[in-house]
């Protein structure tokens, strides 16, 4: 299934997109796109049950907004530097252990919305994402196959990353991460059966209609199901935490000077195979 989260921000109502493409409403059959719902069998069962029947009515799409796929967003969990392009690009020594920081869930926006560049910024950088979101509650998991199991669905995710922040101001990479309207996330989130091997997903990013990041997940250090296991030792994971699994070689930061960092009015697209597709306007803040 593809699970949408539809309307003005802050009242969002929940919504599938079918086979044929149709936005459909989910508002009868459940409140939101949640953890809650992901962890629940039966209310999923009722939203296959309901597309099966044909019965849920469709959505006019004209003019409507896509909010972020899923709510109540407990944290946002990020793996630095886990393609090896990007290690390559970058001249950085493949790490022996996923690199991990986290994101507030306050810098979650739509796929569509603008972002905004922090006043005095000079080095806003691009960033496209295979996101997972969590299914089940997951304390130290033994295993690659048991960490699968905990995964509620697939999302394409933008971490936007201020490197100046992040690097040159002393600390954690946190300060680079976590603007407001920094973590875009949409517009569907695919239930696992959507997506059946996410080591085989292209993702490409543009700015400005110049592509600049292209590649697949197959190019992944350590692969979804361990980057899971791995934090799954070191917190515990419930139902709607994302995990933001690293972006591919092309960002800004590995460009040759002068460095071509985002800028008022500058327009970013990303797309993940299966995912969909993202726009967004960046404005200083």
């Amino acid at each position: 299934m593809k699970l949408l989260r539809v309307g003005p921000a802050g009242a969002e109502r929940p919504a599938l997109l079918d086979e044929d493409g149709t936005l459909r409403d989910l508002s009868a059959l459940v409140p939101d796109i949640d953890g809650a719902l992901l962890a629940d069998g039966a209310a999923l069962a009722r939203i296959r049950a309901a597309i099966g029947a044909r019965i849920l009515p469709a959505l006019d799409t004209a003019g409507l907004r896509f909010g972020p796929p899923v709510r109540r967003i407990g944290k946002i969990v990020g793996v630095g530097l886990n393609y090896r392009g990007l290690a390559a690009e970058t001249r950085s020594v493949i790490p022996s252990e996923p690199v991990l920081f986290l994101k507030a869930a306050d810098t979650v926006t739509g796929p569509d919305d603008s972002v905004l560049i922090p006043w005095g910024s000079e080095k806003t950088d691009w960033e496209v994402e295979l996101a997972v979101v969590i299914g089940r509650t997951a304390r130290r998991l033994e295993s690659e196959k048991a960490a699968m199991g905990a995964v509620g669905g697939y999302l394409a995710a933008h971490d936007v990353s201020e490197r100046e922040y992040q690097f040159d101001r002393g600390g954690a990479w946190v300060k680079g991460k976590n603007y407001e309207t920094f973590t875009p996330l949409g517009p569907w989130l695919a239930t696992p059966e959507e997506i059946p091997d996410p080591q085989a997903l292209r993702l490409r990013l543009w700015v400005n209609g110049e592509l600049k990041q292209d590649e697949t997940t197959a190019d992944q250090i350590f692969p979804v199901g361990e980057v899971i296991r791995y934090v799954s030792r070191f917190m515990t994971l419930y139902p709607g935490d994302v995990i933001l699994t690293g972006t591919p070689a092309g960002v800004a930061l590995s460009c040759p000077e002068p460095k071509p960092y985002l800028r008022a009015g500058d327009v970013v697209e990303l797309e993940i195979e299966g995912l969909g597709r993202q726009r967004q306007v960046f404005k200083d803040a």
